[in-house]
């Protein structure tokens, strides 16, 4: 029995289905499943709070809206091979792409978008 569990949670990952376990991981996080975020991210510029690999806390304000971020280019040369627990943003901030991973994820929040580019344009005077 165990085996089919197991078999069936295996192939809802491999038809792109979110699992019953990475949605009660979700829900218990407070975050929204790794396909919502990316979601958001196409959509909103997001504070994430994540612990790094080395265990140092950070807070990383990105997106992956066509309109902030630059265009991709197909026949680049600099991509790198990530792994599908890994999710790459802009970082507005440092003005270049970031990765972070999925299951280090502590919370998520909308930027208030007006109010940050209007402090931006203040800082940059």
């Amino acid at each position: 029995m165990q085996e089919d569990d197991h078999q069936a949670t295996a192939s809802m990952h491999k038809d792109g289905k979110e699992s019953l376990v990475s949605k009660t991981v979700a829900e218990l996080k407070g975050i929204p499943t790794k396909e919502d975020l990316r979601r958001l991210l196409e959509h909103k510029i997001l504070e994430v709070d994540f612990t790094k690999l080395n265990g140092d806390k950070r807070t990383m304000t990105c997106t992956l809206r066509s309109d902030v971020r630059p265009t991709l280019q197909n026949n680049s040369t600099s991509k790198k091979t990530l792994s599908d627990s890994t999710i790459s943003v802009w970082d507005v901030n440092a003005c270049g792409w970031r990765s972070f991973r999925y299951e280090r994820v502590n919370s998520i929040r909308a930027v208030d978008e007006a109010n940050k580019f209007d402090r931006d344009a203040a800082r940059d005077k």
